[in-house]
């Protein structure tokens, strides 16, 4: 960080565009595939077979099919368990495009990654509102006693289980609010929020990540880097949608708004 916020800012902004637009970004996903969908294990436009297999997928190809494991051509069978490393990196690849093995909640899934999917070739940019400090505000995070679970919507329209660990309570307007929370791996924060402009001049809901509080709970709530989702650039993400408690009465027009494209 430097001592010019507003800097920070800009070079954020274009980090993550960046990000967005890379050849395995969220703009590249064509398709999310419930294996519980394909009972045959065949996933149309997705080479090889897909099958459910305990806590593994059963993988099998033919030389025919052009896939790829671990960077050797895949004949017969192998077995999957869920990715969690960088797109590019996925096991699984069908050219320049790449199968990562999802699960959630018991379920498994094939996501196809690829680089000309049509979204990534038409995106221009993201659309936000210009740095403005009065959206920088001083926050507490409460925790809970325990870490919870609420039943949210997704993006594709079933319903998960969204784990939360606190409260991050702020003031916007002279009026105290307060967002329910998960923290990160890393300590971070973790909100899914929606506010008064939500599905009107911006995207329908939105993420906040602030940083790791103190000790004594203080956080720097920052809006002018409020995220849109990724589900926002592709419609084959899951994201979850705000859960009750978390939709600000007040309008937050910093930060992403909308995904631009030609």
């Amino acid at each position: 960080m430097s001592s010019d916020p507003r800097a920070d800012w800009t070079r954020w902004h274009e980090r993550r565009t960046a990000s967005v637009s890379a050849p395995y970004g969220p703009l590249s996903l064509t398709g999310t595939y419930w294996l519980s969908d394909y009972p045959d294990g065949r996933i149309p436009a997705v080479p090889g077979v897909w099958r459910e297999d305990g806590d593994h997928v059963l993988l099998s190809g033919t030389a025919a099919e052009g896939l790829t494991v671990d960077g050797e051509p895949l004949t017969g069978d192998v077995r999957l368990t869920a990715d969690h490393g960088p797109i590019p990196r996925s096991r699984v690849a069908a050219g320049e495009r790449r199968l990562v093995v999802l699960r959630r909640e018991g379920l498994w899934a094939v996501r196809d990654f690829d680089p000309d999917a049509p979204a990534r070739r038409a995106f221009t940019g993201i659309e936000a509102t210009p740095y403005d400090e009065s959206w920088v505000v001083p926050g507490t995070y409460r925790p809970y006693g325990a870490a919870r679970s609420v039943r949210v919507e997704n993006a594709d329209g079933r319903e998960r289980g969204l784990g939360l660990s606190g409260e991050l309570a702020f003031t916007l307007g002279g009026a105290e609010h307060t967002l329910r929370v998960a923290v990160e791996d890393d300590g971070s924060l973790w909100a899914v929020f929606a506010d008064a402009t939500s599905g009107k001049d911006t995207y329908r809901f939105r993420f906040l990540r602030p940083a790791a509080p103190g000790a004594d709970g203080a956080v720097t709530v920052d809006f002018n880097r409020a995220l849109l989702p990724p589900c926002a650039f592709a419609a084959h993400f899951i994201c979850p949608l705000p859960p009750p408690g978390n939709t600000l009465p007040v309008p937050v027009p910093a930060g992403e708004r909308n995904p631009l494209s030609r």
